[in-house]
């Protein structure tokens, strides 16, 4: 939704509750995985202070747009970073047995 130009801040809210509240109703596992804890904290933090607060409105939403987009990169990053060393390995592993 940050990416999307036309999603305004009262769009953005909606949905943002919307999607908490369909996380909220799904038992909490706790998975030993930074990422996850990541992904949880920037829910939470997000939902606290922007969204309960009210604060949200189209210029504000604009301006925090690019911060949370990086924001979001990073979380990206830190899920994938695991499956990259698991394919970068794969591959390797799999030259050694075919030569």
């Amino acid at each position: 939704m940050f990416r999307n130009d036309d999603t305004t801040s009262k769009q953005f809210i909606e949905k943002f509750k919307e999607l908490k509240l369909k996380l909220e109703k799904y038992e909490k596992l706790h998975l030993d995985m930074g990422y996850y804890r990541e992904l949880e904290e920037y829910i939470n933090r997000l939902y606290d202070s922007v969204i309960m607060k009210d604060l949200l409105d189209d210029k504000k939403f604009n301006d925090i747009r690019e911060a949370e987009m990086s924001n979001l990169n990073r979380l990206q990053k830190l899920k994938n970073s695991s499956s990259y060393k698991k394919n970068k390995h794969k591959k390797s592993n799999n030259r050694e047995f075919f030569d």
